[in-house]
């Protein structure tokens, strides 16, 4: 299957960008979740290889670079904006996943006249009932040490016997991604708060006029469901919940997420 990809770097204002490519026709750029980078869309890209499929890693991910700044979404956007004139991409359909969801719809509310239609994959990016409880979970699980850990798994009888070994499992599954992507935890929590607020888009996205669609698995956690649905508030938008779809729709599901996003394009064409 990499046979069939272009692998390319580019030397942006932040340093150097690393994109796969694949393809030729209308543009589709492929934006990665927070706990992946672009090998994510490999799968959904190999499907839609009569489009002209770009899955970037984004700074701070991936083959990337890793520049020494402030990250944010809108330092992302603006990355992506540099990385679209760089290629001559006049007009592009976005297809984001997680943070590449709200990066997607954050450029497309500066620059709409450059998309003419997102796809959402369980889009970040919108305040939600819980969710200071949730990124506060996240904060300090990524301070933890790991020692902490090493001693509650060898007091698994104990803390079995109390209940606690499930959430004690889950928590150690989760600070292992955490630690292994330190750009998307510095931009999802380890912000200072109102800086996040500011670049949350849920007042914003009843502007947005182009095509949405946006992708839920049914089988997400409840917070993203919860997302997802915040975002079905935009005006020309539709939500298609997966059945059996979990956090990792890309690869686990890129057959019905290629399929999608292949009629969600027919569609845009045939109503110009």
């Amino acid at each position: 299957m990499n046979n069939l990809f272009r692998n390319s770097r580019r030397k942006l204002s932040q340093g150097l960008l690393f994109w796969r490519e694949l393809g030729e026709g209308t543009s589709i750029i492929f934006l990665h979740g927070a706990w992946n980078d672009s090998c994510e869309w490999l799968s959904v890209m190999e499907s839609l290889s009569n489009y002209h499929c770009f899955a970037p890693d984004l700074f701070g991910f991936g083959e990337s670079d890793y520049p020494n700044v402030h990250y944010s979404i809108d330092l992302l956007l603006e990355s992506l904006a540099e990385f679209t004139h760089a290629l001559k991409l006049e007009k592009v359909y976005l297809v984001g996943h997680s943070l590449g969801g709200w990066i997607a719809a954050s450029y497309a509310l500066k620059y709409s006249q450059q998309v003419s239609g997102l796809v959402l994959l369980a889009p970040e990016g919108v305040e939600i009932e819980g969710q200071e409880k949730r990124l506060q979970k996240m904060r300090q699980l990524v301070k933890r040490s790991p020692f902490i850990f090493k001693l509650l798994r060898l007091l698994r009888p104990i803390t079995k016997m109390l209940g606690w070994d499930k959430e004690i499992e889950q928590d150690w599954q989760l600070y292992q991604t955490l630690v292994k992507y330190p750009t998307a935890c510095k931009i999802l929590f380890q912000r200072q708060q109102p800086e996040i607020n500011a670049e949350f888009l849920h007042d914003r996205l009843y502007t947005l006029e182009i095509p949405v669609l946006i992708l839920q698995g049914a089988e997400d956690t409840p917070h993203s469901l919860a997302m997802s649905k915040v975002y079905s508030q935009i005006p020309s938008s539709e939500l298609k919940i997966i059945a059996h779809g979990k956090s990792d729709l890309p690869e686990s599901c890129a057959g019905i997420v290629a399929g999608y996003i292949r009629e969600f394009i027919k569609s845009q064409e045939l109503s110009y």
